[in-house]
């Protein structure tokens, strides 16, 4: 387990709310609580470097592209990536997302998505990884399939080989479920797809801050995730790509910065990542970020990994002891993520978040933007406990006995 000290670093954890209740922060995959030295990164930023980055030859300019650009190398290390100039910066995952659809969309062959191909996904995508899909799908005629949910909250991959075919283009899946927690066998799905020569892209906004991602070992094509579920600011994202797909496929945004020439006749590109950056990016955001990954760096994410786990772990045990309560997904703390969705008898997962929210514990309550997945479970909503790195049983004992509450207050 981490040490309590870590739970010093992050100032909006001693906040006291309704009344005096201390906070119990259970929400952490819809975005994380950020440390002080990712506060005081962004605060010195502002107050000493500000400036727009690369073409300007001014003190302050040199220094904020230092920055945004050493970000960047930060990144890149963070998860294993050979080369910097395959490090993307957007301003969230969604918008990595959306970048690899529109670039398939508009690319030559053999990346082209068109009436021919196909796409696939999986029933337990974020929205994020399933509106892009079925945008372009409409756009191009591409046939859009999916893998479907277990009864247990995993992967089918009874059918695999017919759901990737020759005809599949990309494959794009989450690396661990934001609703489930449930933890996807990667390496199965990139080997079919592998076989038949398709893309792969992996959704890692709930991995990358809770366990180690090496984008090497994965074998994807590209990889995407967020920096502010990982103590970074919000409005930062980043996509990974393969250099040569990066050097192959055409931008989605057009403006300044993404181009080498313009005329009033046409354009040349500037190299990835510069490419896919187009106007003035997220500086300070990306600033913010690479302290975050230092932060995260330095505490080590397998010492962050082994602490989720024991805390997941003890979830699970304490919340299953709860009359009534279904745990929506796996229900052990193997092959999951620090994520924990369930239901409580009859009682909406709204009423259950309100009565929370009065004892000062904050949860997260709806469809988690992963609609399909309640629609498969048939259930309304989830109430969602997530954990993070400064998470303690304490947390996990108060939760269980603020849903004794729930209980009582509903009868």
């Amino acid at each position: 387990m981490l040490d309590e000290a870590v739970r010093k670093d992050f100032p909006l954890l001693d906040r006291l709310v309704h009344d005096g209740k201390k906070i119990v922060y259970l929400d952490n995959a819809a975005t994380s609580q950020k440390p002080r030295q990712v506060l005081d990164a962004l605060n010195e930023y502002y107050e000493q470097h500000n400036a727009n980055v690369h073409r300007g030859v001014h003190v302050l300019a040199e220094e904020a592209t230092a920055l945004y650009e050493g970000a960047r190398d930060k990144v890149a290390a963070f998860i294993n990536a050979p080369s910097r100039d395959e490090v993307i910066f957007t301003k969230n995952a969604s918008e990595s997302l959306n970048l690899v659809a529109n670039m398939l969309g508009w690319a030559d062959e053999p990346y082209r998505v068109d009436h021919e191909t196909e796409i696939v996904i999986t029933e337990m995508e974020h929205h994020s990884n399933i509106v892009p899909w079925q945008l372009l799908s409409q756009r191009t005629g591409a046939k859009l399939k999916w893998f479907g949910l277990t009864d247990d909250g995993r992967l089918d991959l009874s059918n695999i080989n017919e759901v990737i075919t020759e005809k599949t283009k990309i494959v794009s899946f989450v690396l661990i479920s934001n609703i489930l927690g449930t933890v996807n066998p990667v390496e199965a799905i990139v080997r079919r797809a592998q076989e038949v020569g398709a893309l792969v892209l992996i959704d890692a906004s709930q991995a990358a801050p809770h366990v180690a991602v090496d984008v090497q070992a994965l074998q994807a094509d590209f990889v995407a995730f967020t920096g502010h579920k990982m103590c970074g600011p919000t409005g930062i994202g980043v996509l990974w790509g393969r250099q040569e797909l990066l050097e192959d496929l055409p931008p989605f945004l057009g403006g300044g910065e993404m181009i080498e020439t313009v005329s009033m006749h046409s354009s040349t590109y500037a190299p990835a990542p510069h490419k896919f950056e187009a106007g003035t990016p997220p500086i300070a955001q990306a600033v913010g970020l690479g302290a975050a990954v230092d932060y995260l760096s330095a505490i080590g994410m397998d010492k962050i990994a082994a602490h989720e786990h024991a805390i997941t772990e003890y979830a699970v045990r304490r919340l299953l002891e709860v009359p009534s309560l279904r745990i929506i997904g796996p229900s052990t703390a193997e092959e999951r993520g620090a994520t924990i969705s369930f239901t409580l008898g009859d009682i909406h997962p709204h009423d259950v978040g309100q009565v929370l929210d009065e004892q000062g514990i904050a949860v997260r309550v709806g469809h988690h933007c992963a609609r399909p997945v309640c629609l498969r479970y048939g259930i309304p909503a989830t109430t969602r406990a997530s954990f993070y790195l400064y998470s303690t049983q304490s947390e996990v004992d108060a939760l269980v006995d603020g849903l004794e509450h729930v209980r009582n207050f509903f009868g």
